[in-house]
């Protein structure tokens, strides 16, 4: 699965403690857009997946202004499930399609 400019791979990483997303177009090697549980506002109070969608929807802005309006989805060994599955709604849910 590869990314280009037109429609960047959507990379997933979660932690024990969060997630972390970034648009990435393989060919030229670049990340075009990213987005991290650190960037939420320190008032920010829900469990884990409802972070997962504010990631998704984080990354969906930052998408926009990069012009990235669509992609291709990378889940990266995780199930699409829980706060994958959470991070990809939220995600769709800004505007951002795969």
């Amino acid at each position: 699965m590869k990314g280009t400019a037109e429609r960047p791979r959507l990379v997933v990483f979660r932690s024990n403690r969060g997630i972390t997303a970034q648009l990435v177009d393989d060919l030229s090697g670049k990340t075009v857009a990213a987005a991290s549980w650190l960037a939420l506002k320190q008032s920010f109070k829900g469990d884990k997946s409802e972070q997962a969608t504010e990631v998704g929807k984080l990354l969906a802005t930052s998408a926009k202004q990069a012009g990235v309006q669509s992609c291709v989805f990378d889940r990266a060994g995780y199930l699409y499930h829980g706060r994958v599955k959470a991070l990809a709604d939220g995600a769709r849910e800004g505007g951002l399609q795969f």
